[in-house]
């Protein structure tokens, strides 16, 4: 098993960002350009990788009263992850992003995770942003 971890900070309130990271209509803003998810009956998802042209069966569940998501595979095992928001005294918050990968052949490795994770976070920031500065003005 491989695991990979990264955070962020935030400048907006958990709830805020939670609730864009929740957001099932939007997790194609935020998440790798090469990842589509699909619902279907929650929690159930279908996740469609360009990479190598193929659906998943995943899940994936939202937990706003702990500000997580937590999602993996269904049927192989292959991969499971969370992403966890946190507040900070200053008003901001803190988004960690956790991935494991239980079969080695879905592990894209080490580089193209980390960039795929530090991709991902900066663009739920942008999205974030976005939807603060159209709220506030």
């Amino acid at each position: 098993m491989t695991e990979y971890e990264r955070s962020r900070t935030m400048p907006a309130q958990p709830e805020q960002v939670f609730d864009q990271a929740a957001n099932i209509g939007q997790l194609d803003t935020w998440l790798p350009r090469e990842l589509h998810v699909e619902p279907e009956e929650p929690p159930a998802v279908t996740v469609h990788e360009d990479r190598t042209d193929q659906d998943t069966s995943a899940l994936l569940s939202a937990r706003p009263e702990q500000m997580r998501l937590e999602w993996g595979t269904r049927e192989q095992g292959s991969y499971a992850g969370w992403l966890q928001v946190a507040g900070l005294d200053s008003g901001a918050s803190e988004v960690t992003v956790h991935l494991s990968f239980f079969d080695d052949s879905h592990d894209p490795g080490r580089h193209a995770v980390a960039d795929a994770l530090d991709t991902s976070l900066r663009r739920l920031e942008e999205q974030v942003r976005m939807r603060t500065d159209n709220a506030a003005g």
